[in-house]
């Protein structure tokens, strides 16, 4: 019966969301880009997505943190189009190559169900900010039938406050990036100068939504706020800003993951042209921990670029698990 509960509970959210969000489709202001495009007459704007989402790949993912891929894996649906693009994108292919097939709202929520039913701890959605309303719509469909598990919104930060806003309840879990501080690199490499200044206040909302990071029986996470960070070639500075800002005005009790996996992708500039450096790694590791994270996520010293996680999205299979 709690479930049963816990689902109408998130379907009258929905509504409601549907209801905030739906107006600002046809002048789309989802995100800080403000393009204020018509999504309703076609796929433009910085993402070029139109009124339906467009999938790349639906599976079960073990490469996330551990409290979220758990045992069974994550159920994640890899979203095509990004908002924000940077130039270095390890998943170039769906972010400014958009390699995928559009879905109607009720072949997204057959996926969500599907990947359910496969034993997923949750469903994962990937670059959602820009898809946020036909994730609600498909939604809508998946709870009247069934859908039980944790929800995950997994962006890359730069989301419009009054999104995050209306997914208060919806959300489980917050899985966002805060990629940088300095606008001059944010600006560089991913053409937003303002990415702290909204990423920071959208992550600032997901925390009140979310304070602490709440894990079931088996490890894996039911509710809570996991921040990645990226760390960049040559920008351990800029890390370790961010790192004592999350520390100062989120939470120790949320989780902290702290990404070394940075591979040259796609249009990287010549300076972040090579991996993270062990020494690099190491400084922003030891501020991490002397900061006294509650849950921190760490990743081998250096990367090795033949990991499972630099995916080929051209491939049935994208990720090579071990």
């Amino acid at each position: 019966m709690r479930h049963v509960a816990e689902r109408e509970r998130k379907l009258e959210l929905v509504e409601r969301a549907l209801a905030r969000l739906s107006p600002l489709e046809s002048a789309c202001t989802f995100c800080p880009r403000d393009c204020r495009v018509d999504r309703t007459k076609g796929a433009d704007g910085v993402c070029r997505t139109g009124r339906l989402a467009s999938v790349s790949h639906a599976l079960l993912h073990f490469g996330e943190e551990p409290v979220i891929s758990g045992k069974s894996g994550s159920g994640t649906i890899f979203f095509t189009g990004c908002n924000l693009k940077c130039l270095f994108c390890q998943n170039y292919q769906l972010s400014w190559l958009l390699e995928g097939e559009p879905v109607s709202d009720e072949e997204l929520a057959a996926l969500m169900l599907g990947l359910q039913a496969k034993g997923a701890h949750n469903i994962n959605f990937v670059s959602p900010t820009h898809v946020v309303l036909p994730i609600l719509r498909a939604l809508r469909i998946a709870l009247s039938e069934g859908l039980a598990i944790p929800l995950v919104w997994n962006s890359n930060g730069y989301d419009g406050l009054e999104v995050i806003r209306a997914l208060e309840g919806i959300v489980d879990i917050y899985l966002p990036d805060l990629k940088y501080h300095s606008p001059a690199i944010s600006k560089k490499y991913s053409a937003a100068g303002d990415y702290f200044a909204r990423a920071s206040e959208a992550v600032r909302e997901m925390a009140l939504q979310q304070p602490a990071l709440d894990l079931g029986p088996g490890g894996t996470a039911r509710k809570g706020l996991v921040i990645r960070h990226l760390i960049l070639p040559g920008a351990v500075e800029d890390t370790l800003v961010i790192l004592k800002w999350i520390r100062k005005n989120i939470s120790p009790f949320i989780g902290l993951s702290l990404m070394s996996q940075y591979h040259p992708c796609f249009r990287a500039p010549d300076e972040i042209q090579r991996g993270v450096s062990k020494e690099e790694y190491r400084r922003a590791a030891d501020k991490a921990l002397e900061l006294g994270f509650d849950r921190l996520f760490l990743q081998p010293e250096p990367f090795r670029p033949d990991e499972h996680l630099v995916p080929d999205f051209r491939k049935d299979k994208p990720f090579r698990w071990k």
